[in-house]
């Protein structure tokens, strides 16, 4: 089985680069050209992906006022209806093919996050590339059985998931004879606050799962992706808008173009730095080595006077006999007469 799957022009996962997802969200407040400018200034800031969200109000939620549909979980949406929520968030579908267009013309891949099987069956016409299952969707069996089904790339955040709810989800793609899976470590808190991340379930995730793995990061700042790719990460999520001053329901903890081109600057750098495990020298570490220790000749010497620990010593540069033979030369006669400064060799040792 290949360690990497395969999304648009993408290869995902392996040693391959982490795939940079920009989620418009409702970061477009309704307006189809605010839409355009995100896709534009996504790209500009390096990412690879852009990704909608397909639903209304009605396929998401009913529209009920009653206590089980109040927002009062301590969100920043607390206050409203899940309807209501949603009647502001929702992307208009008939945006959604000139979107994707848009995206591809920007050379983004542009796929989505469906929420009912209406929304799928609307995205396969699309012919999306994948599919992202949001984090309180990973509960609804049938729903991935069915986006499974269709064949493409899944990438699950898991944010309300334990993990029987992960295995479970999982096993879902796979009876559908779908294993081109991503999981995507998550923290359903909007903001997410830093200690509620857990970067090192990224590893295990991998491990546990034998699927590509990522982050879908809700935090503020860079620093917390970026640091994800050290431990293996290699799907990045972040919500992207033009400016949080613009407001909308995702604004506060979605990040402005500026950036997020520092943190895909981020991903790059600590990519190279990554490498692979190697204890080869560079040229230019070679080069370094000419400052390292070596044995030196530190007093004149004359033919045949003993080589002692005041007349030879380990010091910089590199140019004389390794530093480990230093006990083999004390003791022994001097060849030939020597020079102070002179780089210590076996010639200079009397046989």
């Amino acid at each position: 089985m290949e360690d990497y799957i395969q999304i648009g022009n993408k290869k995902v996962g392996g040693n391959n680069s982490t795939f940079i997802i920009a989620e418009m969200s409702a970061n477009h407040n309704q307006d189809f050209n605010k839409a355009l400018e995100i896709i534009k200034r996504a790209k500009e800031a390096g990412a690879d992906a852009i990704k909608l969200q397909t639903y209304t109000p009605d396929t998401i939620t009913l529209d009920c006022d009653n206590e089980y549909f109040q927002i009062k979980q301590g969100t920043i949406w607390d206050g409203t209806t899940l309807h209501k929520l949603y009647e502001k968030a929702y992307t208009p579908w008939e945006w959604q093919p000139r979107l994707k267009e848009e995206a591809e013309n920007e050379g983004l891949i542009c796929f989505s996050s469906p929420f009912d099987k209406t929304a799928v069956d609307f995205l396969e016409k699309m012919d999306v590339p994948a599919y992202k299952i949001a984090s309180f969707e990973i509960t609804d069996i049938p729903f991935i059985e069915y986006i499974a089904s269709k064949g493409k790339p899944v990438i699950m955040s898991t944010g309300i998931a334990t993990l029987p709810d992960i295995e479970e989800a999982v096993n879902a793609c796979k009876r559908m004879g779908n294993e081109q899976i991503v999981l995507l470590k998550c923290t359903s808190a909007y903001p997410a606050p830093i200690d509620t991340v857990n970067l090192r379930t990224i590893p295990n995730m991998a491990e546990t799962f034998g699927t590509v793995v990522g982050l879908s990061d809700h935090t503020l700042g860079t620093h917390v992706s970026v640091a994800s790719i050290a431990l293996g990460a290699k799907v990045i999520e972040k919500h992207f808008t033009i400016s949080r001053s613009e407001g909308g329901p995702d604004s506060a903890f979605s990040m402005e173009p500026s950036e997020f081109k520092e943190m895909v600057k981020g991903i790059r750098d600590v990519e190279k730095a990554l490498g692979t495990v190697t204890y080869n020298l560079t040229e230019k570490q070679k080069r370094s080595r000419e400052h390292s220790r070596s044995l030196f000749v530190v007093k004149d010497i004359n033919k045949g006077e003993l080589f002692t620990e005041e007349n030879v010593k380990s010091i910089r540069p590199a140019f004389g006999m390794e530093t480990k033979h230093f006990k083999d030369v004390i003791g022994k006669k001097a060849s030939v007469d020597i020079q102070k400064g002179t780089p210590m060799t076996w010639n200079f040792v009397e046989r």
